[in-house]
């Protein structure tokens, strides 16, 4: 908007209807104290100024308007049709006015220099919006930067408390960073920690694959330097993107050594338990026999009933033996599969028979579902046949108050799935990821259902040394379905 200042309505009114034709906005002013008074409430791109006026003449006007900094910036237009002198002129420019016409006015001259002055108004507006908008992005990244420094001072605090080893690598996997517990392992900060020989290629293999951003977490032995002893740590490095300044990793090396020293420990009690309950069980188990068929005559009386107790609990005794020792053979890598062509219908009518000769006590019914396995597949019969007996237990003692087992099986081109499902009490959703863990058994079930909680742990690694994978669907109250797969071709 122009704001015109003149003592004289008609001048006003002419230079109004001058400038409105060619699509500016006015305002007009009959005094300076009225245009002063206009100013400090509005904003005005050019003021068209008359010099002689009653009060408060154009020169001081112009004067209080460049010392206010509202209204510095806005260029002044001097009007005067008394005052051609050159002193005159100098003075319009020296009390803050750009330029100075005298009258009368040309309206084309005057057009003109408005056009000009305008877009220059306009310019430097954006110019000055530009700098705010400039001032304010700065504020911002400094205030950014300096949270950014105080969060990652706060990080390397927390990092420097750490009792594991902690660092950082650029994206070529070279590291920048370390805490102090670093150095109880490596000489100093661009040496990695001295791996165990068999560990050796850990680290080489993870930097092979920093472009694929995939997370390391490796168990290794690392060499302290004071006591020269290796010790076990758990290692996790993972990458942190950072836009367009790449991918830096961030990694941690937990001392594990105790831990590992404990399960060896338990490991090896494990595998002498089992060994020395195995001779004093068979022979229960012999001599319950015996004893049994010595009183084949006796069935109706009370002692025949309790022998036979005895050989049914010898039998659950020597499961969970059996999985002792199958999972003391695991920890040190013997336990095997002896692969072969087999009829996987074979081994699962022989596992569906057993679990029903198991159960003669209760009315159960497997029923055999989906399709029939027509060619042999590579597979260890007995240990397959272990899986199946494995998931068939299960389903039977995990569902107390439903006689209906269901064994399906489908085959597609690479794979056959066998499903084992139940009408049991089911699995709590986020328990569902570690029913296979060693050790693990559902809160709730174990007080009422005997075990170990090793079972599904060797099916998992059995299946696992046949190329497989082990799995379970479940919701509670709606029962439960275990499957595993095995590839058809090798």
């Amino acid at each position: 908007m122009i704001l015109i200042v003149d003592d004289k309505q008609e001048n006003i009114f002419s230079l109004e209807k001058t400038l409105q034709l060619k699509g500016f906005h006015t305002d007009s002013a009959l005094s300076g104290e009225e245009a002063l008074k206009k100013c400090l409430k509005k904003d005005y791109a050019l003021i068209i100024l008359d010099v002689q006026m009653p009060g408060m003449d154009g020169y001081e006007v112009a004067e209080t308007l460049s010392g206010i900094k509202r209204t510095k910036d806005i260029p002044i237009i001097f009007l005067s049709a008394v005052n051609r002198e050159k002193q005159y002129i100098t003075k319009g420019y020296e009390s803050g006015g750009i330029d100075y016409i005298t009258k009368p006015v040309d309206p084309d001259i005057l057009l003109l220099k408005v056009k000009t002055f305008y877009r220059l108004y306009e310019q430097t507006s954006e110019l000055q919006r530009m700098q705010e908008v400039l001032r304010t992005e700065i504020r911002h990244r400094k205030q950014a930067q300096s949270e950014l420094s105080d969060k990652l001072e706060e990080l390397k605090v927390t990092m420097e408390a750490l009792p594991q080893l902690a660092f950082t690598t650029d994206s070529e996997g070279e590291v920048d960073y370390v805490n102090e517990q670093w150095f109880r392992y490596a000489p100093d900060k661009s040496s990695w920690p001295t791996l165990h020989p068999q560990d050796l290629h850990v680290f080489e293999d993870w930097k092979l694959q920093l472009e694929n951003l995939q997370p390391l977490e490796k168990e290794v032995r690392l060499l302290e330097c004071n006591s020269q002893i290796y010790r076990y740590h758990l290692v996790k490095i993972v990458p942190v993107t950072l836009g367009a300044d790449g991918t830096r990793w961030v990694g941690i090396m937990t001392d594990i050594d105790e831990r590992k020293l404990l399960e060896k420990k338990k490991d090896e009690f494990l595998s002498v338990a089992s060994h020395e309950l195995k001779t004093p069980l068979t022979s229960i188990k012999a001599f319950s026999e015996i004893a049994l068929r010595a009183m084949k005559d006796l069935t109706t009386h009370k002692a025949y009933g309790y022998v036979s107790k005895v050989q049914d609990q010898s039998e659950k005794l020597n499961s969970l033996v059996q999985d002792l020792l199958d999972i003391s053979r695991m920890e040190n890598g013997g336990l095997k599969v002896n692969m072969q062509e087999v009829d996987l219908e074979e081994i699962i009518h022989q596992a569906m028979e057993s679990t029903l000769m198991t159960n003669q006590h209760r009315p159960l019914h497997i029923e055999r579902t989906g399709d029939a396995f027509a060619k042999p597949v590579l597979a260890d019969p007995l240990r397959i046949e272990q899986v199946l007996s494995n998931y068939l237990s299960n389903a039977v003692k995990y569902a107390p108050d439903s006689d209906s087992v269901i064994v399906h099986s489908t085959v597609d081109e690479n794979f056959l799935t066998i499903e084992v499902r139940d009408n049991g009490i089911g699995i709590p959703q986020q328990k569902i990821p570690y029913v296979f863990d060693k050790f693990f058994r559902v809160q709730d079930a174990s007080a009422r259902f005997q075990g170990l909680g090793l079972g599904l742990h060797i099916c998992k690694e059995i299946i696992a040394q046949h190329g497989g994978a082990c799995g379970v669907e479940s919701k509670v109250g709606q029962g439960s379905v275990f499957y595993f797969t095995l590839p058809i071709s090798r």
